[in-house]
């Protein structure tokens, strides 16, 4: 059966970092040693460790597990066939292009689908051996993971339901996730997807590289962009079940599966910093212009993963959230830009300010790769310059990026869907010739 919360309500504890202590039981977490020479109740202490041991102590994850049951319970590994359209580093199966692309939301599958088989990639970089590069996936499902469980051995996995709901049912809590809240899974923590509402879609970013953390605030000051109160880790939970479980497990881009006897979410009691963690978008306090021009779209960074140039990173996710806009004598949408650095964009819900003229929708996407022109269309542009430029509120709206500094590589799957917008560079064919006296 699954045990219910014992001495505490279902609830969260403040993340992302911060050492977490919880037990489901009172009494199942050991004090004063990690791995007693007789633990409470007879539960298995595992350390899960997702840095190398010798990691700066600032930036060691790695929690202390005490379960029913060592994770190492299992038999041998096949693979797996499922979830078909899911791909990882290195992308090789097309060219890298310069051309901007965009797609039509993932329709919902009319198969029974999961979230697991319902993962489908975009496009990626870097590659998971050499831990660097993410990938992009969408996933589109219309049933629950029943008594089968998945975790990825390559990198973490940063989750932007778009449509529908999520309950994940992890090794070490459960999550509710709606659209307009994130979650972040660890590399190698186990867990399940439940759909509450029967069906959801959104966006998945599988991170290669460092684990994302929040971005330095330098001159911005001790406040300002996500804070750390906001980012919740969910409190000890588990299942005593004893019934057949399929494990899947992604390991070097490969999908492999086991059978086992008995659920693995069976953590009784944890502490450590290496958890999965939740965040509303609601919380974050957006810093923008109050004089001229536009900022940079790194003043929206939720959370970076570093690479090993300073400032430079392997992955920043970005929001583009509600917010007021005052800024005096200024194109205010984004302006035409060309970047170094290379961006996936997705829609939650409304309209994005740049794209007014149709064609970014909630559940679509975008990619513009490095040093490829883009900007607003003629709809939102020719808006921009009419515009009385008093104090507006852009409301009923939300877009993310994924911004890096590799440049993204399509799959076959993603050239070649009916979803990808064959027009898309028509958006900026109608502008006429700028007037020299």
């Amino acid at each position: 059966m699954t045990q219910p919360l014992s001495g505490a309500p279902e609830g969260y504890m403040p993340g992302l970092g911060n050492h977490v202590a919880t037990e489901a039981v009172a009494g199942a977490l050991p004090q004063g040693r990690n791995s007693p020479q007789k633990t409470p109740f007879g539960l298995y202490a595992e350390q899960l460790t997702g840095t190398a041991f010798t990691a700066p102590r600032h930036a060691n994850r790695r929690s202390w597990l005490y379960r029913l049951r060592p994770s190492a319970n299992h038999g041998a590994f096949t693979p797996y066939d499922g979830a078909k359209l899911f791909r990882t580093g290195p992308f090789t199966e097309q060219p890298p292009t310069p051309n901007r692309l965009r797609w039509d939301p993932l329709p919902l599958p009319d198969a029974p689908t999961d979230w697991v088989d319902g993962l489908v990639t975009y496009v990626g970089n870097g590659d998971a051996a050499a831990t660097a590069g993410i990938g992009v996936h969408l996933y589109a499902a219309n049933a629950s993971m029943t008594d089968r469980v998945f975790y990825n051995a390559d990198g973490e996995l940063l989750i932007v339901p778009q449509d529908g709901a999520l309950d994940l049912f992890t090794e070490m809590g459960r999550i509710h996730a709606a659209p307009g809240e994130i979650v972040v899974i660890p590399r190698g923590v186990r867990f399940r997807v439940d759909l509450p509402d029967g069906s959801a879609r959104g966006y998945v970013c599988e991170n290669y590289g460092e684990p994302f953390r929040l971005p330095d605030l330098g001159p911005i000051g001790a406040n300002g962009l996500a804070n750390p109160r906001d980012f919740l880790t969910p409190v000890a939970w588990f299942e005593d079940v004893d019934r057949p479980v399929q494990m899947i497990q992604k390991f070097l881009g490969g999908l492999w599966s086991t059978q086992l006897d008995h659920s693995p979410l069976d953590v009784v009691a944890w502490h450590g910093n290496h958890a999965p963690y939740k965040y509303d978008l609601a919380n974050f306090n957006t810093i923008n212009t109050v004089s001229f021009d536009h900022p940079d779209p790194s003043i929206f960074t939720v959370l970076t993963s570093p690479s090993d140039t300073p400032g430079v990173a392997n992955c920043d996710f970005v929001i583009f959230p509600p917010r007021w806009m005052v800024a005096e004598d200024t194109f205010r949408p984004p302006w035409f830009h060309r970047n170094v650095m290379s961006e996936f964009m997705g829609l939650i819900h409304g309209a994005y300010d740049a794209k007014e003229g149709g064609g970014f929708a909630p559940g679509g996407a975008s990619l513009h790769n490095c040093m490829s022109g883009h900007g607003p269309d003629q709809a939102a542009y020719d808006k921009a310059i009419k515009a009385d430029l008093k104090p507006h509120k852009i409301d009923n709206t939300l877009a993310f990026m994924f911004e890096s500094r590799w440049v993204f590589r399509p799959t076959a799957w993603a050239v070649e869907t009916p979803a990808m917008q064959l027009d898309y560079d028509d958006v900026w064919t109608g502008f006429e010739k700028g007037k020299v006296e």
